[in-house]
């Protein structure tokens, strides 16, 4: 299998009044044809940030970037605007991101008419049904704003203008966080059933462990702007090595009461991503951190087979011989 998707070395800094901002700070990766990249973290590590600088939505600062082989580090603006027709994003808030002026069937057709991907009136109608059939819109819904449906018919909105122009890489940034649980099941069904018939690749960002695990071939946890564990969704939640991943992965709510299970709280100081000094960001919090931590950057090494960690102490902590 080839890299559909490969990011060297990535970054985008933002400058503030007291510094340098290291929102995504040097990620490396790759994602192969049709599958899915989970992206996990808590809020303000830099996850959305990485999806919205592959999509060039955000200037990257340095790294590169290319897509199905071809480099697309800095493209021009005609470049920019033909990959908006193989890259596309689904938002977070499916309220926020849809015009509140337009009905579902202008939303829809918009991407199609900036594009002239369609020769006709009665060519559009028939993309337009097409795709609302393809998210489970009902077509009675073609007239209807926003604001007139649920969060969960809202979002298959975003996905369906998502899909107008097919393309064959979609990043989906937290777009089941902000629906109801039953919804939330509804909608993630749909991205894994569209993916298998469309042949898509995710990158799938969220900071819900719990659904992550069921819609990602692969996971990798970022902590302040750089990726501290990468490896496959059974491997993570099977064996995570990371202090930082095995105290997200005690937060996931359990529904038996009754089998004991250790929650690892986090505390100390959140270190700043305004000009961070040397050493693990994560040092600050950890319970295994040593003088080393704080001085030297940790490097994401291979501890097991495609399972990388970036920790001084990784083999101590979880007695690796």
């Amino acid at each position: 299998m080839s890299k559909f998707l490969e990011v060297k070395n990535l970054k985008k800094y933002y400058e503030t009044n007291r510094g340098t901002l290291h929102a995504v700070d040097g990620v490396s990766f790759s994602i192969e044809k049709g599958e899915t990249m989970g992206v996990v973290g808590e809020s303000g590590c830099g996850k959305s940030t990485l999806g919205q600088t592959i999509l060039h939505l955000r200037k990257p600062t340095d790294g590169e970037i290319y897509f199905n082989g071809e480099d697309i580090s800095k493209p021009n603006k005609k470049k920019r605007h033909d990959l908006c027709q193989h890259m596309q994003i689904i938002f977070q808030d499916p309220f926020s991101s849809l015009d509140p002026r337009m009905t579902v069937k202008q939303i829809i057709s918009e991407p199609l008419k900036i594009f002239n991907a369609v020769k006709s009136k009665a060519e559009l109608e028939e993309r337009v049904s097409k795709l609302m059939e393809t998210v489970g819109l009902a077509r009675r819904f073609v007239n209807t704003y926003p604001h007139e449906l649920d969060g969960g018919r809202r979002q298959r909105i975003g996905i369906a203008r998502a899909l107008a122009l097919e393309p064959s890489f979609i990043v989906c940034d937290e777009p089941v966080s902000a629906l109801d649980v039953s919804i939330q099941a509804q909608v993630l069904n749909l991205m894994q059933d569209l993916q298998a018939q469309l042949d898509l690749t995710y990158i799938f960002i969220t900071h819900d462990l719990s659904v992550v695990k069921h819609i990602s071939n692969n996971i990798m946890v970022m902590y302040l702007g750089v990726v501290v564990e990468r490896t496959s969704s059974q491997g993570l939640f099977a064996a995570p090595l990371h202090p930082y991943t095995k105290a997200l992965l005690s937060a996931i709510p359990h529904s038996d009461i009754d089998v004991p299970r250790e929650r690892i709280l986090l505390r100390g100081e959140i270190s700043s991503p305004i000009e961070p000094p040397p050493g693990c960001r994560f040092a600050k919090r950890c319970n295994y951190a040593t003088e080393k931590c704080f001085t030297e950057d940790p490097v994401l090494e291979e501890i097991y087979p495609g399972h990388e960690v970036a920790c001084h102490n990784v083999k101590e902590i979880n007695a690796i011989h």
